[in-house]
């Protein structure tokens, strides 16, 4: 018997998802996911809230993005749904009236889970690359780590691991120090030396 060639998802399936679900369209397969646990929104929370003033309002840094939460990226036959994504302004002077973005981001952000890691390190990873977004970050809440990338070439080349309750500067939003144990849900670190 012959086999069937495999038909692409289309937008009409994404947006029949039930809204408790993320759906995304990688590689032309439709892609749902839960709505994030709790950990994993202390973190999206908490970053927005850091990088928003500085960056995005110019507030303590030096302004000149956009930060969002969770935007709809259409990026060619893909729709992608990253945890955070920035622009600059210089390349998006203001927000389209659409309900989705098809300028690639500067930078994503994905916020990793049992759930997602394989997609987020996989395909979301190499669609991201293709498109050139020249910034991507992963972050482990249960393993309270950040990684850092930036686009050279056509590949990720990794700039830095941090771990646990560091303050660190990191590309592209070394204007500023992030104190990491805010992300991680502490208001202070839990070994104060390791901040040194």
């Amino acid at each position: 018997m012959p086999t069937r060639a495999r038909q692409s998802a289309t937008y009409d399936d994404l947006l029949a998802v039930p809204e408790h679900l993320v759906a995304e369209i990688l590689d032309g397969e439709l892609h749902t996911t839960p709505r994030p646990h709790p950990r994993h929104a202390v973190v999206s929370s908490r970053l927005g809230g850091e990088l928003t003033p500085p960056f995005d309002r110019g507030r303590g840094g030096p302004g000149g993005w956009w930060i969002l939460d969770e935007p709809e990226l259409h990026l060619n036959s893909d729709i992608v749904v990253p945890d955070l994504a920035g622009w600059r302004r210089t390349r998006l002077p203001s927000i389209p009236d659409e309900a989705f973005f098809t300028l690639v981001p500067d930078w994503v952000c994905e916020i990793v889970s049992p759930a997602t890691e394989r997609l987020d390190r996989g395909k979301k990873l190499a669609i991201y690359a293709r498109e050139r977004v020249s910034y991507m970050w992963l972050i482990n809440p249960i393993a309270e780590t950040l990684e850092a990338y930036r686009l050279e070439e056509d590949h990720w080349g990794l700039i830095a691991t941090h771990s646990g309750d560091v303050s660190a500067r990191i590309e592209p939003f070394d204007a500023i120090a992030l104190e990491l144990w805010h992300l991680w849900g502490r208001l202070e670190p839990l070994d104060h030396e390791d901040t040194k």
